[in-house]
């Protein structure tokens, strides 16, 4: 037996003033994930690519020298059946107010501990509980 297909990714956590993390939902998807997706052909590297899917999906922008590595983890993909998702997450500040363009649908600020909303595996199971403990301050400014 093969082992399933990897996906590579990298994923934002963005905190408000209360605590709490956006999560995100595409279009045609049941459930809500961390912002981020995978790297282009002209990515320079992780944060280039975090920096361009915050621009074209939230209209953000990734703070320079703001992002902190929070884990690597992987789980079963939500979109690709047979598919296991490996995530880079970190814990960045935008500049912005983030809003629903391009893939996403809809857009929603959780409590890490009780999101009340389905959550893909990979960040209920690895980034919401380590995003809830997070000791930084709030990482969102507004322009």
């Amino acid at each position: 037996m093969s082992e399933a297909p990897r996906t590579r990714i990298v994923a934002a956590v963005i905190r408000d003033e209360a605590g709490r993390t956006l999560l995100v939902r595409k279009h045609g998807a049941t459930v809500f994930q961390q912002p981020g997706g995978k790297r282009d052909a002209n990515d320079a590297d992780d944060l280039a690519t975090l920096a361009r899917e915050l621009r074209e999906e939230l209209a953000c922008t990734l703070l320079p020298g703001s992002a902190c590595f929070l884990c690597r983890a992987s789980a079963p993909a939500t979109n690709e059946r047979g598919h296991v998702v490996e995530a880079e997450a970190c814990v960045v500040e935008v500049d912005g107010q983030p809003r629903v363009q391009a893939e996403i649908a809809e857009l929603r600020w959780v409590a890490p501990a009780a999101p009340g909303v389905p959550v893909a595996q990979l960040s209920f199971e690895h980034i919401l509980p380590l995003s809830g403990r997070w000791a930084g301050s709030p990482n969102r400014r507004h322009s």
